[in-house]
């Protein structure tokens, strides 16, 4: 799964994500996209999931970027543990999502594979998103 190799700070505080995406919002690599409706938080086991969905679907033929890297980490607390003592160990990462991002991006299949495999891959995440072309693949 994704985690970073190294990271500066072991432990993050929770932040906020309001308003939309600014970067991100085009695509970039492929002729299709899979792009996000809602803010999210989205985990690396996620993100697998979906990629094994597409590649899957798409049995080897064309190309799939993801356009996301889980690098925030996200700590709990062992159950039945009372306050105090400390913030809790990682247990896993996740990437933020905010409206307008891309999430994935796909080429050398046609449109209706890519829409296919792309809505499968949606169905594994926790937002909603839509499925983007190009205006060149679209012409």
């Amino acid at each position: 799964m994704l985690q970073p190799r190294k990271v500066k700070h072991r432990k993050w505080q929770k932040g906020r994500s309001p308003g939309v995406e600014t970067r991100g919002t085009t695509l970039a690599y492929g002729s299709y996209g899979l792009k996000a409706v809602e803010a999210r938080w989205i985990t690396a086991r996620q993100i697998e999931a979906a990629r094994r969905a597409m590649t899957h679907y798409i049995q080897r033929g064309g190309k799939v970027w993801i356009r996301v890297f889980p690098d925030k980490p996200i700590t709990r607390r062992p159950p039945e543990v009372t306050m105090g003592g400390g913030k809790g160990g990682v247990e896993f990462y996740v990437f933020p999502v905010r409206p307008g991002r891309i999430l994935f991006e796909m080429d050398g299949v046609t449109r209706e594979v890519a829409e296919a495999a792309l809505r499968r891959a949606a169905h594994k995440l926790p937002m909603l998103t839509k499925f983007v072309e190009s205006r060149a693949s679209s012409l």
